[in-house]
């Protein structure tokens, strides 16, 4: 595999695990984003400084929170993480993290799809 799209995978790994797992989110911004951040999270502003703010605060409310890595895909300049969220209580989540890479291996976009995780399934494939 291309050695830039591993290097992405694991820069984009490393960045939401900073930012989550560790509560560090100005240290990832700092380290893997670059020139600028574009968010799409409709709940989360646009920028750097937003991003900061939004995941200091989770670390802050939530610092029991997990993030755990099931799948990583990489194409072109972008990174896919599928991830399993573990939340204190009940409301856990099976996501979708898209990352935009510039030519110089930096994160500077983000989407993201969010699924509570049921309690209840229509079979026995789970989410994962």
């Amino acid at each position: 595999m291309d050695r830039n799209l591993e290097q992405n995978k694991e820069t984009a790994k490393r960045f939401y695990a900073m930012a989550f797992n560790d509560g560090e989110p100005r240290e990832a911004v700092e380290k893997y984003t670059g020139d600028y951040y574009r968010q799409h999270n409709p709940h989360v502003g646009d920028g750097k400084e937003n991003f900061i703010k939004y995941f200091a605060d989770l670390a802050r409310d939530y610092p029991d929170k997990r993030i755990h890595f099931k799948r990583e895909i990489a194409e072109d300049n972008y990174v896919v993480l599928h991830t399993f969220q573990e939340w204190p209580g009940d409301d856990d989540y099976a996501t979708i993290d898209i990352f935009g890479f510039d030519d110089n291996g930096k994160i500077i976009e983000h989407w993201d799809v969010l699924q509570p995780i049921p309690v209840e399934f229509a079979h026995d494939n789970g989410m994962f």
